[in-house]
């Protein structure tokens, strides 16, 4: 069988029995899936035998990038030992107590005990229900409320849906539940208008406050928000964003849930974007680079102002999942901490790779069809546009999947959101291989150009 009929009979076994996610499988069964076969380093390889630079990290989660053996060593070993146990029923094992104990090591001030579940979403429906179950407990059960943003990101499960602000999402299944509300996102280069960033950043954080008195304070349960938002655009806010999100909330007793599903684990140049961003979470989801994505786990770190209630008024918490804390995740999760830290790779992202790639990915701003180039720690967006003034970006809003296929076809993977492209790459990423990325990129932002004016 010849390479070009294996990948078409694989395209067309893919078709006839998968049904992917986030895919419109009328268009993807007129085209066919593209296979991947393995991955080594910050790249992986198609059916055909393409080389791909693989910019996303996978899905903002392969963070120590593809082939780390230690990883699948940590795996057998762990499999051949206790392939699986739960934590129901007053038990527990040790690849959970350890892995539970580094986490807190690593996590903000105040954080020291950790709920594990399957995934970001499962983290955040984990969230809404303890959010609910602690003013429960303290006899406030009208405190229910929470407050998120349009187009931030929580996850696919209804809850997590639901506490994402994504319209297309809302639209299928009847969403949000009750008793989540938004607020507009710190998104300046597409809403700030005639606004300064900063002018704009105090804007949008007073728009909590806003919505917090429109709703009554004694109703509002928590306010949830990613550092930076990854699926929405990578979304990095103003720098005054942050600073007046926290002035509004220390005027309130609501409960501040920081999503570090893609920034946790060194993605920002810091173990968590709460570090960054100097934010003190009462709850922190997290998930994809907690294992490098080697295996599915995610877990929520909560604060010691909720952990107390929880452990000390809250009775039984009638939540959790089969797969919570799985020993073998555990153990991998482990081991990824372990290279994390003993290869220094977060001190690297902050001190050498992501002030190389700011520097770089500032370059592509001098391209026609860029109107901004942003970075934050190994986090880039790229705005397409037809008028770098205005901001005006080009009718039928299809320039940012263009330059997606270029992308793909010369060798690398960039996402594109709306007409945004977007770039998180894994965190052991080289300055060579930056330079390598930023080339493929310009690459394709070429061709897209030449296609655009032709």
């Amino acid at each position: 069988m010849t390479q070009a009929s294996s990948t078409q009979n694989l395209q067309a076994d893919s078709r006839d029995h998968v049904l992917p996610p986030f895919t419109d499988y009328q268009a993807l069964n007129a085209k066919g899936a593209r296979v991947i076969t393995k991955g080594d380093g910050i790249y992986i390889w198609d059916s055909e035998g393409h080389k791909i630079l693989d910019g996303m990290a996978g899905l903002w989660c392969v963070n120590v990038g593809y082939g780390r053996k230690e990883l699948v060593d940590a795996a057998a070993k762990q499999m051949q030992e206790l392939p699986f146990y739960n934590l129901f029923f007053q038990t527990t094992h040790v690849p959970a107590i350890e892995l539970a104990k580094e986490i807190a090591s690593i996590a903000p001030e105040g954080m020291h005990k950790v709920f594990f579940t399957g995934s970001g979403s499962e983290s955040n429906d984990t969230v809404l229900r303890m959010v609910r179950h602690f003013w429960a407990c303290q006899g406030k059960p009208e405190k229910k409320w929470i407050i998120s943003r349009l187009n931030g990101y929580h996850g696919s499960t209804v809850a997590g849906a639901s506490l994402g602000g994504m319209k297309p999402m809302h639209e299928q299944g009847d969403l949000p539940i009750p008793y989540i509300d938004h607020i507009p996102q710190p998104y300046w280069f597409g809403e700030g208008g005639d606004m300064t960033p900063d002018e704009f950043g105090v804007w949008a954080a007073e728009q909590l406050d806003k919505k917090i008195q429109e709703i009554g304070a004694d109703n509002v349960a928590a306010f949830i928000a990613e550092p930076i938002q990854g699926a929405g655009g990578v979304i990095i806010p103003p720098a005054t964003y942050w600073p007046t999100i926290k002035k509004v909330l220390a005027k309130y007793d609501i409960l501040l849930v920081v999503d570090e599903v893609i920034c946790g684990f060194g993605r920002t140049g810091e173990w968590f974007g709460s570090q960054y961003f100097d934010l003190k979470p009462d709850l922190m989801p997290v998930a994809k680079g907690m294992t490098s994505g080697y295996l599915p786990m995610g877990a929520v770190l909560v604060g010691d102002r909720v952990a107390k209630v929880l452990t000390e008024q809250g009775g039984e918490f009638y939540h959790g999942f089969t797969y919570s804390g799985h020993p073998v995740a555990a153990a991998v999760a482990l081991e990824n901490l372990r290279i994390l830290k003993n290869e220094h790779i977060v001190t690297q992202v902050k001190e050498k790779t992501a002030p190389y790639l700011q520097k770089k990915w500032a370059e592509l701003a001098d391209h026609p069809l860029v109107g901004e180039a942003r970075t934050t720690g190994l986090l880039g967006a790229l705005e397409l546009v037809k008028d770098k003034q205005s901001r005006e970006r080009f009718p039928g809003g299809n320039t940012g999947m263009r330059c997606r296929e270029h992308c793909f076809n010369n060798g690398l993977v960039m996402r594109a959101v709306g007409d945004t492209m977007i770039i998180s790459p894994p965190l052991v990423i080289t300055c060579e291989q930056i330079d390598e990325l930023v080339a493929l990129a310009r690459k394709a932002l070429d061709a897209t150009w030449a296609e655009l004016k032709a």
